[in-house]
């Protein structure tokens, strides 16, 4: 067999428990329930952060969030620790990363940096027009007659023209345009991004393809909007924060329950693009050559109360290290891998590149547990990064209950999971039966956390940069319509 190729699949924000592959009431993931006939699927898997940036490097490096330490803007990885560049440099394989998500592709935080293709927003009114960025791309900037030019001699020369328009006003005046142009792009633009990439390769490659549709504000295509509607997008569109407005009190908690319907519609939307993107594959003969690994970066959260920090409720994502956050779909279909399989024991995300060098080196017939580190399975979540404090602080003056470092442990325990908790002085343990039930069963870790966090060692592998204020205005613009900023 040739060099198998890579496929991350990340759903960002879907937590398991919003998917019918782990038992959800609606019928969110219909192709990767399909899929795991012919798949593992671990029923315990953690994130090893709750927000996009600590979980990605993660994810990219194999090590813990408090290994690497960047979690906030202004940290940035030292070239040379991702999987992906091991790949380009060392194995000369082709690598690209699709997705909007800024932390990824835009930001100076060391991640894009491990990419030779880079394909990030793509927040246009006609998508399948002609799209700016890539003609300054191969034509260079202010070359407008030229714009205009290629504009005039296609059939689509009004929406090109309108994208050159909007295009313009992102990059420079970002506060001009509608709220409705600066939310998210679906699943299906980058699917095709990545599929014209892999059609183009004529040797190994490894990609990471990132859905924002899960990550507010949801957005489903009509479609999928099976369990949202009008009276939930106008309810979405009324609120100024859907982070904030909550937990400062100024909306009651019902209402972003409520939006779980819309949020389950996005995760149906990414299931379909899933299916189309890997159906491809397979029609072009390259799926059985390739390790899949769908999963997501964190999960999300619609109000659920705190199992330790008093009188906190979670809200979307970042804060906190409850189960909605941490526990987060992970399907992996092996090259070759035509049986299906289900893995009990607690797994990481941080085992990627562990596995990616598995199924390169040495025996994929270790796949089953292939995701389950030697020792016990970590996550972490350090507070509120500088600029989210200042967002919060429009809303809410108590602070306290959102910041301070939460960590969790997790063990298998029977048929369950143990998961013992700490945040600040306070201790926990939580029994975890599966994605949709779990319990505090107990007001001490049995000084679990502290053991185990113990030997845990910052890495020397970030170093400091001038963050969000590197960043063009568009870049900082969308930073705040996903609400970290």
């Amino acid at each position: 067999m040739s060099a198998p190729n890579v496929l991350l699949i990340v759903m960002d924000s879907v937590r398991a428990a919003n998917t019918s592959l782990h038992g959800h009431e609606h019928e969110t993931t219909p192709f990767l329930e399909r899929f795991a006939d012919r798949a593992t699927v671990y029923e315990q898997a953690r994130s090893p952060g709750t927000w996009s940036l600590p979980s990605h490097t993660s994810i990219f490096t194999g090590l813990h969030v408090m290994e690497h330490g960047v979690t906030r803007a202004r940290h940035q990885l030292r070239p040379g620790y991702t999987i992906f560049e091991e790949l380009s440099d060392e194995r000369e394989y082709a690598t690209g990363v699709f997705s909007e998500n800024t932390w990824i592709t835009d930001m100076p935080v060391g991640l894009r940096d491990a990419f030779d293709t880079v394909e990030g927003a793509r927040n246009l009114p006609f998508p399948d027009a002609v799209d700016p960025s890539n003609f300054v791309l191969s034509e260079g900037q202010g070359k407008y007659g030229a714009f205009l030019k290629h504009c005039l001699e296609r059939d689509d020369t009004a929406k090109s023209l309108v994208n050159g328009a909007f295009t313009k006003l992102a990059w420079d005046f970002p506060h001009l345009l509608p709220d409705r142009f600066t939310s998210s792009t679906p699943a299906r633009v980058y699917g095709d991004l990545f599929l014209d990439w892999e059609a183009d390769r004529d040797g190994p490659w490894a990609a990471c393809v990132n859905f924002m549709d899960g990550h507010l504000p949801y957005l489903p295509d009509e479609e999928h909007d099976q369990w949202g509607g009008g009276k939930l997008r106008s309810l979405q569109d009324e609120m100024d924060d859907q982070v904030w407005e909550f937990n400062g009190g100024q909306r009651p908690w019902w209402q972003r329950k409520a939006l779980e319907g819309l949020y389950d519609g996005t995760i149906r939307q990414m299931d379909a693009e899933l299916e189309r993107v890997l159906t491809t594959l397979e029609d072009r003969g390259s799926l059985e050559d390739t390790l899949v690994v769908i999963t997501s970066d964190h999960g999300e959260g619609f109000g659920e109360p705190s199992r330790i920090r008093p009188d906190a409720r979670v809200a979307a994502h970042g804060a906190g290290i409850h189960e909605v956050l941490t526990h987060v779909p992970l399907v992996v279909q092996f090259p070759k891998q035509d049986d299906g399989d289900r893995v009990d024991e607690p797994a990481s995300l941080t085992e990627f590149p562990s596995v990616v060098h598995d199924v390169l080196d040495a025996d994929a017939d270790q796949r089953n547990g292939a995701f389950v580190p030697e020792g016990p399975v970590i996550v972490s979540s350090h507070g509120l990064e500088e600029p989210m404090e200042e967002r919060a602080r429009r809303y809410t003056g108590d602070l306290h209950r959102f910041n301070g470092d939460c960590l969790a442990v997790y063990e298998g325990r029977g048929e369950g999971v143990s998961k013992f908790l700490s945040w600040r002085d306070r201790r926990a343990t939580i029994t975890v039966n599966d994605a949709k039930s779990s319990y505090r069963s107990s007001d001490t870790d049995d000084g679990r956390v502290d053991e185990v966090f113990a030997d845990i060692d910052d890495r020397s592998v970030r170093e400091d940069s001038d963050g969000i204020e590197e960043v063009d205005e568009a870049t900082k613009q969308r930073l705040e319509d996903l609400g970290y900023a």
